[in-house]
């Protein structure tokens, strides 16, 4: 099955729609910050996830941004801090 490594982050005024959107996004991907979640999303479902978000927000006011990372961007990410790296699925990790 075709998968897609999104990043979805969010920045909404509201905290009851932001609370509602942040529910939603979970049943995507994983929380990376407070308003950025990242993982493998499967093709199709990402129409799916970007009906969804907008039934969440305000279009006048929040603003979310959807990036799909290809494998070498996805290779590439870098983490300072606290961040953990997310794996795609069958991705075998070495530590």
């Amino acid at each position: 099955m075709a998968r897609r490594h999104m990043v979805v982050s969010y920045d909404v005024c509201d905290d009851r729609r932001r609370a509602r959107l942040a529910r939603f996004l979970r049943g995507y991907a994983d929380r990376v910050q407070k308003s950025v979640f990242e993982g493998e999303v499967p093709e199709r479902r990402v129409q799916a996830l970007r009906d969804g978000v907008c039934e969440y927000i305000d279009q006048a006011e929040d603003s979310v941004r959807f990036y799909t990372l290809c494998d070498r961007c996805q290779a590439a990410t870098e983490i300072a801090g606290t961040g953990v790296y997310i794996e795609g699925e069958g991705d075998d990790v070495v530590i």
